[in-house]
Parts: C-alpha cells; sequence; structure tokens
C-alpha cells in the first residue's frame, strides 16, 4: 500500500511537471511569435504572419484572417492558411463576412464552438468546402477600432478548443493589433512620401517646359502605382456640354481616350458635380454609376477625385480603379489622394497661367513687330522709293531710268507684301475664337445625342496650330456631314471619329459598325464632300470597316493649300 501510494504521488508530480513544461514552453512560443509577429512592417506579410501563427498556437488545421471593410459590416479582405490554392479556387469567392464569421463581426468578443453546425448563425458551407466541426474566433483591435478578426477551426486530434486556446489567441491578438497598427504607420509613412515625390515631379515638369498631356500621364501613372489600381484616367470637362471627355488613359484601357461620359450616372462625372472625391465599393456592381460602360471591364473598388475643388473651375477628375476582389480605397487612402489632386491642379493651373503669359507676351511682340514694320521700314522703304523717282529724272540714259523705275516698282511691291504681314500679324492676335480641336470635341460632343451613345475621338498633331482656318472650316463641315449620316442612316452602335494633322496633311476618318452604305442610295451629300476635298487639293473616299461591317469614310487635304 505504501508502494502504491509513492507511486501515485509520483505520478501525480509528474504530470504537473509535463504540465508546467508544456505552459512554458507555449509560454515561450507565444513570446517568440509575438516578438515574430512584430518584427515586420508590410502590412500584408504581417497580417499574413499572424494567422499563420495563431494556427500553430493551438494546433488548427484551418485558419483565417478577415479584414472588416469601411462600411464595419463585411469583409473586405480575407487570408487563409491550410488551403491549397486549388482548394480555396473550388470553393469559390471569399467570404464576405455573414454567418459564424459575421457574429463576431456584430459582437466583437471570442467565441468558441464545439460544433459551427450547431450555432444558430450558422449558414452550413458551399460545395466543395472542407468539412470543420470545432471553431475559435477573436476580435483583433487596432486603438480604438475593430481591424478584423481571426478564425480558427479543427483542433487537431479532434479536440475541442480550451480555455487556454483562448486566453493564447487573445494576447496574440492585441500583439497583431499593434504590429498592424505599426504597418499601417508605416505604409502611410511610405506612401505620404512617395505622393510628395509624386508632386514635386510633376511641378519640375511642369516648370521645365514639359507638354501637358506629358503632366497629365504623369499624374494618371503616379496616382495608379501608389494605389496600386489598375487603371487611371484623367477626364475633363467639355466646353458647354454636360459631358466629360477622357483625355488620357493609363493602364487597361488605353484605347479609350476621347470616349465621353456624362455627368449624371458615372462616378467621375458624380466627384466632379460634388467637387469632392467619390468611392465606389465595386463599380462593376454599383448600381448609382450604371451609365458608365467600363462597369464590364472586371474593375472592382474604385474612387474619382476632381483636379480642383470646384466644378465651375476644376480641371478634370482624376479616375483610379483597382481589379475586382481588391481593397476598397480607405478614408487613409483619400486624404493624400485629394491632396495630390490638390497639388496636380495648383500645378495645371500655374501652367495655363504660365501659357496665357507666354501667349500674351507672343501677342505683344507680334503688336511690336507690327509697329517697328509699320513706322520704321515701310516708312524708310517709302523715302527710298521717292529720292529713285526724283533721281530717275536726272538719268539720261534710257535703260539705266529704266531700272530705276523698275527698282521703284520692286520697293512698292515689297512695301505691299508688308503691310500684308503687318495685318496677319494683327489679325492673328485679334482671333479669340475656339481651335480646331475644341470645336470638333463639341461637335462629337453634341452628336452623341443624335446617335445615342458617345463617339470615340482620337486627335493627333497641332490641329490648332498647322491648319488654316479655311481649312478648319471645311474640317468642320465634312465632320457634321458625316456624324449626321452615321445618325440618320448607319443605325451603328459604335462610331469612331479620328482627325489628324501630319505629315504635311490634315486627315478627317469617321468609321462605323452600322449598315453601311448601300448600292444606288443617294450621294448627294458624299459628292459634297468629295468637292470640298477637291477644292481643297485632297481626297475623299469611302470604303467599308476595317472588322468588315459598317463603313469607314476618310477625307483628307493638304495643309500646305490653306484650305483653298
Amino acid at each position: 500500500m505504501p508502494g502504491m501510494r509513492l507511486d501515485d504521488l509520483l505520478a501525480e508530480l509528474q504530470t504537473r511537471i509535463d504540465a508546467v513544461r508544456g505552459t512554458r514552453d507555449r509560454v515561450h512560443q507565444l513570446l517568440e511569435a509575438v516578438v515574430g509577429v512584430g518584427r515586420g512592417l508590410d502590412l500584408d506579410q504581417v497580417l499574413r504572419r499572424i494567422v499563420e501563427v495563431a494556427a500553430q498556437l493551438v494546433d488548427a488545421r484551418y485558419g483565417a484572417l478577415g479584414v472588416i471593410g469601411p462600411d464595419g459590416r463585411t469583409l473586405s479582405q480575407f487570408l487563409t492558411v491550410g488551403l491549397t490554392d486549388g482548394e480555396a479556387a473550388r470553393i469559390g469567392p471569399l467570404p464576405a463576412g455573414h454567418g459564424i464569421l459575421g457574429e463576431i463581426i456584430r459582437r466583437p468578443e471570442p467565441l468558441r464552438l464545439s460544433d459551427l453546425g450547431a450555432h444558430p448563425a450558422s449558414y452550413g458551407f458551399p460545395a466543395h468546402h472542407p468539412p470543420m466541426r470545432t471553431f475559435l474566433g477573436v476580435p483583433i483591435r487596432v486603438r480604438d477600432e475593430i481591424f478584423g478578426n481571426l478564425y480558427l477551426t479543427d483542433k487537431k486530434g479532434g479536440l475541442d478548443f480550451d480555455e487556454e486556446d483562448e486566453s493564447v489567441i487573445s494576447t496574440l491578438s492585441v500583439a497583431a493589433g499593434v504590429a498592424i497598427d505599426n504597418a499601417r504607420l508605416y505604409q502611410s509613412s511610405q506612401r505620404q512620401q512617395r505622393w510628395l515625390e509624386a508632386g514635386t515631379e510633376i511641378t519640375h515638369d511642369l516648370l521645365s517646359g514639359s507638354s501637358r498631356r506629358q503632366v497629365l500621364g504623369l499624374i494618371a501613372r503616379s496616382a495608379a502605382a501608389i494605389t496600386e489600381a489598375r487603371l487611371a484616367e484623367v477626364l475633363v470637362p467639355v466646353p458647354g456640354a454636360d459631358r466629360l471627355v477622357v483625355e488620357l488613359t493609363d493602364g487597361t484601357r488605353e484605347g479609350r481616350e476621347g470616349w465621353m461620359l456624362p455627368l449624371g450616372g458615372t462616378l467621375p462625372g458624380a466627384a466632379h458635380q460634388a467637387g469632392a472625391p467619390v468611392v465606389s465599393a465595386d463599380l462593376a456592381s454599383d448600381d448609382g454609376y450604371d451609365a458608365d460602360p467600363r462597369s464590364s471591364d472586371g474593375l472592382g473598388p474604385a474612387v474619382a477625385v476632381p483636379l480642383g475643388t470646384a466644378a465651375e473651375t476644376a480641371h478634370g477628375v482624376l479616375l483610379l480603379a483597382r481589379a475586382t476582389g481588391a481593397p476598397v480605397f480607405t478614408a487613409e487612402e483619400l486624404a493624400p489622394l485629394a491632396a495630390f489632386a490638390g497639388q496636380a491642379a495648383l500645378a495645371l493651373e500655374l501652367a495655363h497661367r504660365r501659357s496665357e503669359a507666354e501667349q500674351l507676351s507672343l501677342l505683344e511682340d507680334r503688336d511690336r513687330i507690327a509697329r517697328d514694320l509699320h513706322d520704321l521700314a515701310i516708312q524708310r522703304l517709302f523715302a527710298t522709293g521717292m529720292t529713285l523717282q526724283s533721281a530717275a529724272r536726272l538719268v539720261e540714259h534710257p535703260r539705266a531710268a529704266e531700272r530705276v523705275q523698275r527698282a521703284v516698282g520692286d520697293l512698292d511691291e515689297t512695301i505691299k507684301i508688308i503691310r500684308s504681314t503687318i495685318f496677319g500679324l494683327r489679325e492673328r492676335g485679334e482671333d479669340t475664337g475656339p481651335g480646331l480641336r475644341a470645336r470638333v470635341v463639341r461637335a462629337v460632343g453634341e452628336a452623341a445625342g443624335a446617335l445615342g451613345h458617345p463617339p470615340r475621338l482620337s486627335m493627333e498633331g497641332l490641329l490648332d496650330t498647322d491648319v488654316p482656318a479655311a481649312l478648319a472650316d471645311h474640317v468642320m463641315a465634312v465632320l457634321t456631314e458625316l456624324l449626321s449620316n452615321a445618325a440618320r442612316h448607319a443605325h451603328a452602335t459604335r462610331v469612331e471619329v479620328g482627325l489628324r494633322a501630319t505629315s504635311g496633311e490634315v486627315v478627317l476618318a469617321v468609321e462605323d459598325d452600322g449598315r453601311g452604305i448601300p448600292e444606288g442610295g443617294r450621294r448627294s451629300g458624299l459628292a459634297n464632300l468629295r468637292e470640298r476635298a477637291e477644292v481643297s487639293g485632297g481626297s475623299f473616299e469611302v470604303t467599308a470597316a476595317r472588322d468588315g461591317g459598317g463603313s469607314r469614310l476618310v477625307w483628307r487635304a493638304p495643309l500646305l493649300t490653306g484650305g483653298g
């Protein structure tokens, strides 16, 4: 009996020693986990490390970390461990935060379950989802907000999660909150630094004489890179129309430049009218912006930021869109993005003012040159001509007198040329009408109502300076006629307009996917267009569209003729 009692005491002592050793080892593992989690500064890596460590600490077969979205009710990000890529793909879309997962969102406190399916909030599992029974969920707090939740299922060995497991994961969640906060602060500081560098580069490019398009491209590329956006577009208001036109695209839709969008029913239009950033959690399924044809382009979270503070003075709108399933744009991202847009708008305003100052200086130079030619050169030439005329009467040799008279006539012609030049300089200086580019944009915008959809527009070359006024009038007349024909006769669902002034000629091309031009149909309008081309020294041709359906009409004229 005494020997048996001693054996029992020794066995109990060994059990307690093992328990103490196990507790010590677990505390050691927890300390290592806390240190390991707090070591990272990249937020995605920190989140991945947290869920991996949590599963290891409590011997869970599966683990997940759900990040709560801006609405506070659903999950915007969901990271898992224990599932292969193939298993995750077969399950389908990631959870949005309903059922048991949503229970902790609604009640942010630890939750332990012996059987997931027995809980009233359980929705069951989707097809191809592995069976799960035991469950442990713990919220992660970052300062005073709930950042997300840790979800752990199926403790190895078929055991239930106990109070010690809950205590360990709760302790880890505190360390995780600190690590996440540090990573977010580091990420925010890095992003702020990149915004500042981008703003400085934009200002430098503008002051160094870069073109507006180059600066807009830099704005779009910088914003897309910093926000990890799949698409970046700069849209500008169309003069005299309630529309925005895509001036520049960077990303997946580079052929979209020239497209026009209405202000109503589009994300950029809403931002332009509000004068403030507007966010969409999923552009493809957002009922508020169904007028935007980009809904089916695989674009998800999006934000539109005005380049200016008021619709009347804004230079345009910067649109950024991430891929479907990417994180939603948060308030922490919007603040530096809005500041960047404001700085970009200021830079564009400075560039505009500089352009106006250069134009004013050019006009002043023209006026000075015209004045000097009139007051100095013409008077000297006139005086020289009078002198030669007087001297001609003193010349006795007939051929010499004829030469003097010819020189006087040449001086008269020179005076006429100079006066014509003076008139041209002053005429250009006083011309304040819209340029060809603006007239084309306005005409295409007005045609959208008759067509039922916005035509696609692309322009290339120095249209406002290289194309003479008379030739520009021909171009506008041809464009108006072609758009009218497309609206009345073609029944097209797509119209593309291209205008370029390069290689010594101006070329206008209008292509549609309509019914084409039937044989024997009325062609009086086309004959007029061909006549305009011939008068201008050019040509007009009608062919089938490049994809085989519809028609393609190309009107061209040389720039050297000055429009006939």
